[in-house]
């Protein structure tokens, strides 16, 4: 389909939440050994199989591979996996893929976003620069080029017009310098079909993705969202959390609700094994009547299982160890992208 730079004023788009139906899931292999060291590499491999494997439980998943690396991707993966081969440089396609949209026609479009690998914290990304618009072509997508600077984990939208973002990744200078918050949010406003933009002043700490909105917050369903929190008053990342609710509570949605809240623990109770370890529980990925999240064999572990099956009690839950995978600073909805229905 064609590609276009700005969507036109009649064009009606809208940007599906991801509790709503998907057509398939996609994930992106892991390659880089000098990036992640060839024991680790393996180990993460693995991880990303086990993802894949319990995703395609509920839906088709397809692998975008690197075509150097479709022979090795193939035999870890079997055949219930499908195999796209296309150049990538690293494994995070909730970022560095398109953000899918939904005509009102009921054809697929996307966004692509600019891509600099998180402020340029790893070279090359060229290639998953381009991801994005070489995946959407190969779908036969309408392409919306943005001028943004932005991943997929920085939105959560509920479908009806809301988005949830955080200003230290959107409004960080080593994404978009220069480009004032209104801009950005006209930007995303007018590439999602959104009517309202809610701002959580984000996460300082996180030294990879400058703070993600999903490693704290996602919609359950319109108006009700999970948060995380740390039962530990003296935790610091848990008064930064405190800090993004108290935003959220201030605020509502497009339709003028308030939000409920289910709260959700982070991983509270794991060690870090990296500066960048990703602590988080509700960086799960949904499924259609499923959802699987990160496991780390601990006792909060129970706790946010629970607290998921509260928030989706007609779906099925699958916990997978992503181990191999936090340190490198993500966990599964990072490593997934859906596409709706």
């Amino acid at each position: 389909m064609n590609a276009i730079e700005w969507p036109a004023q009649q064009l009606k788009i809208r940007r599906p939440a991801e509790f709503e139906p998907h057509a398939r899931t996609w994930m992106a292999w892991p390659h880089r050994s000098d990036m992640y060291g060839a024991d680790a590499l393996v180990a993460m491999q693995r991880a990303y199989a086990d993802v894949a494997h319990a995703i395609a439980g509920f839906e088709p998943v397809v692998m975008v591979v690197h075509p150097e690396h479709a022979a090795s991707a193939r035999a870890r993966l079997g055949s219930q996996i499908g195999l796209v081969e296309i150049p990538i440089d690293d494994c995070w396609i909730r970022d560095s893929g398109p953000t899918f949209l939904k005509l009102a026609d009921g054809g697929l479009a996307g966004v692509s976003w600019r891509f600099n690998a998180w402020g340029r914290k790893h070279e090359p990304y060229d290639q998953d620069n381009a991801l994005a618009e070489r995946l959407l072509a190969r779908e036969d997508a309408l392409i919306l080029r943005s001028f943004l600077h932005c991943e997929g984990g920085s939105l959560t939208t509920d479908g009806e017009g809301t988005l949830i973002a955080t200003e230290t990744s959107l409004l960080h200078s080593n994404r978009n310098p220069g480009i004032s918050k209104a801009w950005v949010e006209k930007e995303l406003t007018r590439m999602l079909g959104l009517e309202k933009v809610v701002w959580l002043p984000g996460d300082p700490l996180d030294l990879e993705t400058d703070g993600h909105v999903d490693g704290m917050c996602c919609f359950v369903r319109p108006g009700v969202v999970m948060f995380e929190f740390n039962p530990d008053p003296c935790d610091l990342h848990g008064r930064i959390l405190a800090d993004n609710l108290a935003a959220l509570a201030s605020q509502t949605d497009a339709r003028g609700r308030s939000f409920e809240v289910i709260p959700i623990p982070e991983a509270y109770d794991v060690e870090a094994t990296s500066a960048v370890f990703a602590r988080s529980y509700i960086n799960f990925a949904l499924a259609n009547g499923g959802v699987v999240m990160p496991t780390f064999g601990r006792a909060s572990g129970d706790e946010a299982r629970a607290a998921v099956a509260r928030a989706f009690p007609d779906r099925r839950i699958v916990t997978v160890d992503v181990g191999a995978v936090v340190p490198a600073g993500g966990a599964i909805h990072c490593i997934t992208q859906e596409q709706p229905l």
